[in-house]
């Protein structure tokens, strides 16, 4: 088998780089180690950031993402006694979408299957050679059992954390890791129960940190803080609302429960590799960097790194021009590193931490940003989602 691009994972990263490629007259072929039943149930991040629905729009899959995604133009933070609303048009000409992930998967596999470039699913045995060369290769698989190889002009990591594009790129000497795990989890839940609220709500209490967040008008979707050791068979329904009432506790304000249909545990960590690049491998994607969720970065971050990556290509392939390709890795980890930051600042200033005098610090910070219209806009401006210029 032969193609320009051979692209490894079909999350959103690489399905979205495989259809920008497309659109540019790039062939490519991507490859999958799961089935398509198992992608497109995987469920994710559920915030879209403005330039990642504007990407979205423009590859052509805006339409059902208009039609029944849910716009909204800020959050409320909370705390104790306040819950004061951002507005992020009003601070930076902004919005933001709630889409699930799922939903950005079974479109972008919807185009795939409709004409679109090879996708292979139950791949398996995947190994990267000659990577340092002009023509790597992969080998793997397929879901028939027999055995492939991929030749390529460049190879595309998209695989996520645990797949094996990143190790390649770590083999070469300046390969470096930075990681920071938190000491809290997320109990997140599903639950066919309106929202509540028109906004995400973050809420800062005494008993740990929650977020009130929606899938749709008749679907909720919430989180609680909770320490990492926790189990979820420990945490009945009632126990999960009744935690959840407490901490978004506001007078004339009740939550709105139901059938919970979907609850598990959520480890927290923030995770970044460095480069993003070694030959003609390329990573993106959480192959190359992991958020805590408090910042809604994890999908956005892989869909600005694939647009800056697939721009590169696109001129290396028909231009011979290897400009774009060259500054890719600091380019994106310019962002990375902002995002990085940004999703400290949130899970930093609204996770409790057992200790009072960080609590404190946290409420002043909370108060600082509620009261001063700098510090909105700052937050508004990252939690919308900077240029990829930026």
């Amino acid at each position: 088998m032969r193609t320009q691009v051979g692209i490894i994972g079909a999350g959103p990263a690489g399905l979205l780089l495989s259809r920008l490629l497309t659109l540019q007259g790039i062939d490519n072929v991507v490859l999958e180690s799961r089935s398509r039943e198992y992608v497109e149930a995987r469920i994710r991040a559920g915030i879209l950031e403005q330039h990642t629905v504007d990407t979205l729009t423009d590859v052509g899959l805006g339409d059902r993402l208009r039609r029944e995604g849910l716009e909204h133009s800020g959050i409320y933070l909370q705390y104790p006694g306040t819950r004061h609303k951002l507005d992020f048009p009003e601070l930076c000409g902004r919005t933001v979408w709630v889409y699930g992930q799922t939903e950005v998967t079974k479109d972008l596999i919807a185009a795939q299957l409709d004409g679109g470039p090879p996708l292979l699913f139950d791949v398996s045995g995947v190994v990267l050679q000659d990577v340092d060369t002009q023509h790597p290769r992969i080998h793997f698989t397929d879901a028939d059992g027999t055995p492939q190889v991929l030749e390529c002009a460049v190879i595309a990591g998209t695989d996520g954390f645990h797949g094996p594009s990143r190790p390649v790129v770590q083999q070469a000497r300046a390969g470096r890791v930075w990681e920071r795990t938190y000491p809290y989890a997320w109990l997140g839940i599903l639950a066919d129960a309106a929202p509540a609220t028109d906004e995400l709500i973050y809420s800062w209490h005494p008993d740990g940190f929650a977020l009130y967040s929606m899938r749709s008008p008749k679907v909720s979707r919430l989180y609680l803080q909770v320490d990492p050791s926790e189990k979820i068979e420990d945490w009945s329904d009632d126990r999960i609302w009744a935690n959840l009432a407490t901490r978004f506790a506001l007078d004339g304000w009740e939550i709105s429960t139901g059938t919970i249909t979907e609850k598990s545990v959520l480890p927290m960590r923030s995770f970044v590799s460095a480069p993003m690049r070694r030959g003609r491998l390329f990573l993106a994607g959480d192959a190359a960097h992991i958020v805590p969720p408090t910042g809604a970065k994890g999908l956005n971050l892989a869909v600005a790194d694939v647009t800056l990556l697939a721009s590169a290509l696109v001129r290396l392939l028909t231009e011979q021009r290897s400009d774009l390709v060259d500054s890719y890795s600091d380019r994106a980890l310019a962002r990375v590193w902002r995002c990085t930051h940004f999703s400290w600042y949130m899970t930093s200033m609204l996770h409790r931490s057992g200790d009072d005098f960080d609590a404190e610090l946290q409420l002043s910070q909370l108060r600082r940003v509620c009261s001063s219209e700098p510090a909105a806009r700052e937050l508004a401006e990252n939690y919308t989602g900077l240029p990829l210029d930026a």
